[in-house]
This record gives C-alpha cells, structure tokens and sequence, in this order.
C-alpha cells in the first residue's frame, strides 16, 4: 500500500519533468486562404527549415488566415496577443492592426508599398519600434507598368485607373500612377471602388474614356480579380496589374515583386527575432526579383499583337 501510494504521488512530478519545454511561436497571419496564398507560405516554411526551424520539432506556428476581410486583422491580432506568440509575420495591410494591439510582439511584414509613407516603420534602415520587413518600391514599379503598357499600345493616350478608396495603399497608388502618367503626357480617368458592388458601375463610367486600365493592388480587387477581367474585356480595355494572380485570373499582363522571394526573406527576419535581434535594429529591405507575366490569350481576345521583344523580356507567356 506504501509502495503504491508512493508512486502515485510521484507520478504527476514525473511527468511534468518530462514534459517538453514550450516551443517558440510564429503567429502566422494569410491575407487569403490558404490555397490562394500557399506558394508564399511554401517558400516561407521551407526558408524557415534551413535556418533550423523545422514546425512541431523546434518551432511553433499558428496560422490564422484573414479571408480577404481587413476585419479580421483586429480580431487575429487580438488572439495572438493572448497566444503571447513570440513573433508575428504578416502582409503590410495587417501592421495597422498589429500595432493598435500591441507594442511588444515583433511584427515582421511580407510586404508594404511604402512603409515609411504608410507610418508602419520611422526609416527603412531604422524602423525604430516593434515592426520591421520588405518594402516594395511601389513608385518605381507604377513607371515600370506605364512603359510596358505604352509599348504593346504605342498611341495610348487615355489611361485609366481604378483602385479601393477604403485602402491607404491603394489610394496611394492611384496618386502615383497619375503623377507617372502625367509625367509621359497621358490623360488620366480615375475609378474610385469600395465595394464588390461599385466594380460594374465603374466599368460602365469608363466605357469610352480610357485606351487602357491600371488596377491598384489591394484585397478588394483581388477578391474580384475575375469580375474585373470580364468586365475589362467586355469594353475591350487593356490591363495591367500588381500581381501574376490577375493574369492568371484572365487579365493582360503584370509587373511586381516575386512574393514567394518575399516571404522566403521573411524567414531570415523570423530567424534573426527568435534568436534575440530586435526589430527596431533590422533595416527594411527592397525586393530583388520580379515578374512581368504576358497573357497572350487576352491580348488575342482584344486584337492586340505584342511585340516579340516585349514577349522575350517576359519572366512568364501564357497562351
């Protein structure tokens, strides 16, 4: 009975001796789903495996994905705070909310237009504060996509622009795209969305005032990348977008950053965090690698010939 009584007693120290300690923890935050974002999330967890942090073995991650809804960021934001995760990777929409609900977390985003502009970081090379990632040379890209549009239509002279009021980043954009145009003697008709439901009537504004469309990159026309190439090709609009998603989607061409080589990036900032750096000490980098996608099928569909050295440049043809 003594004997008995005396491993019962001992059993629970035993196994709290055995128990592992708590693993560090990536709160992992997806702007989509995770069938849209996986190659991203891909060169991410296999950047994260060289550098040591295998998931489940020597790393924790907890993935919340937003759905395409900026709502959600608060409310995962919120949950990662009561998670105490140990580092936080998301898209520069995100920071925002990350920074309203907490100053301690470090905050590594995949991506912002312009994190210095947007107020996510004080510098680039001192973000100063909690925040820190890779920014996106928007502005130098928005003149990238106006000369490779003026190059499959050498008489373009109207352009029109279509992005989310509700988003700073987009609207941002939209400023930059139409002082670029300016600058290269085009006329400038702006569409300004803010709901699904805006996409058609803006379509029936711009029917005749535009040779052509540049669509801001945020999660509204994303979401309705398809409805946008439909309607685009319905009055015969050229366009050209931020992401290869929208010409895989059915649009004419893309010029932007390589997002997997982002968030494989995004790794080593992880990496460098969960080893003690602090934010505030690792510079915001600028992208390396880009796409320029060509959807010949489009170009077909809208009686557009695109010149064969304007194809040899392509990272991508579809046809």
């Amino acid at each position: 009975m003594a004997l008995l009584g005396g491993a019962a007693v001992g059993l629970p120290f035993a196994a709290r001796a055995q128990q592992p300690a708590k693993l560090p923890t990536i709160g992992y935050i997806g702007s989509s789903v995770l069938l849209v974002d996986s190659p991203r999330d891909v060169a991410f967890l296999q950047r994260l495996r060289e550098l040591g942090w295998v998931e489940g073995r020597t790393v924790a991650i907890e993935y919340r994905w937003a759905e395409n809804r900026m709502e959600r960021y608060a409310e995962i934001a919120a949950e990662f705070v009561r998670l105490k995760v140990d580092v936080i990777v998301a898209f520069g929409t995100a920071v925002p909310a990350l920074k309203q609900a907490t100053s301690v977390i470090p905050i590594v985003f995949t991506i912002d237009g312009d994190p210095v502009g947007r107020g996510l970081v004080a510098s680039l090379a001192r973000p100063g504060g909690n925040v820190t990632g890779l920014s996106a040379q928007s502005t130098d890209l928005v003149g990238k996509r106006l000369e490779i549009l003026r190059e499959v239509l050498p008489g373009l002279r109207r352009l029109a622009v279509m992005a989310n009021g509700g988003f700073p980043g987009a609207v941002q954009e939209m400023g930059e795209v139409q002082a670029a145009a300016g600058k290269l003697g085009l006329q400038v008709a702006t569409s300004v969305i803010r709901r699904a439901e805006d996409i058609a009537g803006a379509f029936d504004a711009l029917n005749g005032r535009a040779d052509a469309l540049y669509v801001c990159g945020d999660l509204l026309a994303f979401t309705n990348r398809i409805r946008i190439n439909t309607l685009a090709q319905g009055v015969r609009l050229p366009t050209i977008y931020v992401t290869r998603e929208y010409v895989d989607a059915g649009g004419l061409m893309s010029y932007g950053v390589n997002y997997p080589d982002l968030f494989r990036r995004a790794a080593d900032f992880v990496d460098k965090i969960l080893r003690g750096a602090k934010p505030a000490d690792l510079p915001v980098e600028q992208p390396t690698k880009f796409d320029f996608v060509i959807n010949l099928v489009a170009a077909k569909a809208l009686g557009l010939t695109v010149p064969r050295m304007l194809l040899a440049r392509a990272d991508e043809v579809i046809e």
